[in-house]
């Protein structure tokens, strides 16, 4: 199978027809074996039964149905898991992003030899302030702390080789940044494209102020996971020696100083009134506290089990 299209959806009903025969249009003009994977996640409106109806019309239509609203990212992990096309390709049901792009994006995969190819939507049709300003500053801190050079990295509209998506985990919120999982995973070959951006025809916009948030909350997260999530303790297990040490040696310093005008006769306050006495005991119960968190860390990362993160209530032809 030449391609598997992942659509994750909340409450898409009056957009599902139209994107699903625009797809076919496109993959009839140049002849892909296809698969369309539609994820309800929770949809409270007809959307699950309007996939059911264009499954019957076509059989490369396949369902996947989430007992209620798990996320994006768990959508993504329901979808890649099923997934069988040699490129697999993202993009959202709400129309804004253009079926028309998969060709080319399915060229570059194939032909180029990316790994993966993400989309840039240049000009938008989004309010200015609300979605494009934050959008900007979010994209610029994304580069600046990841290391991948993309100008979009919220376009849903992206494509992979399907090894790609086998090999990364996509989990909590972290579907912003799959470009970042997967070159931690050893897949550096990310190329970018722009693409069309549409205006919203149906429904209203599911993400407000609170995804951008929410989305640098996340880039942290993923920051800290590149760097010590195999290994905890090397950053919490070295942060908690050190603070340790000098707040020990602080403490011997202020104990030293008290025997030494002791010794000679000078006049000494007690340690309890030294202030940095308390400075250097509280510097001494976080660094233990850290290093505790660094090997609990390790204990954690060693004895975890993979828990389902998803129930699915039905799927359609998989």
């Amino acid at each position: 199978m030449n391609i598997s299209i992942i659509i994750p959806l909340l409450n898409e009903q009056e957009s599902l027809p139209e994107l699903t025969s625009w797809i076919a249009r496109v993959m009839q003009e140049n002849n892909f074996s296809y698969e369309v994977i539609f994820i309800d996640d929770g949809s409270t409106d007809n959307s699950w039964e309007t996939i059911e109806n264009l499954s019957q019309q076509n059989s490369s239509v396949k369902g996947i149905r989430f007992f209620k609203n798990y996320g994006k990212s768990q959508a993504l992990h329901a979808g890649f898991a099923k997934a069988e096309g040699d490129v697999i390709i993202t993009m959202d049901a709400d129309l804004q992003d253009s079926p028309d792009e998969i060709p080319e994006l399915y060229n570059m995969i194939i032909n180029d030899n990316y790994d993966l190819v993400s989309g840039w939507k240049k000009k938008r049709y989004d309010n200015a302030f609300t979605k494009n300003l934050p959008s900007k500053l979010f994209n610029a801190a994304a580069r600046k702390t990841s290391g991948v050079h993309l100008n979009d990295f919220n376009c849903g509209l992206k494509a992979y080789k399907k090894i790609v998506i086998k090999n990364i985990e996509v989990s909590g919120e972290m579907h912003r940044y799959i470009p970042v999982l997967a070159k931690n995973a050893g897949f550096s070959n990310i190329g970018e494209k722009v693409v069309i951006h549409q205006a919203r025809k149906y429904g209203e916009s599911k993400f407000g102020m609170s995804r951008f948030v929410n989305g640098f909350l996340d880039l942290i997260t993923i920051w800290f996971l590149s760097k010590f999530g195999k290994r905890p303790m090397h950053l919490f297990g070295a942060l908690g020696t050190i603070m340790f040490l000098i707040g020990f040696l602080s403490a011997v310093y202020i104990g030293f100083v008290k025997l030494y005008r002791l010794y000679h006769d000078l006049p000494y306050n007690l340690v309890t009134n030294n202030p940095w006495f308390f400075i250097a005991l509280t510097t001494m119960i976080i660094g233990t506290q850290l290093f505790l968190a660094g090997f609990l860390g390790e204990i954690i990362l060693r004895t975890k089990n993979n828990e389902e993160r998803y129930k699915v209530s039905k799927e359609i032809n998989l």
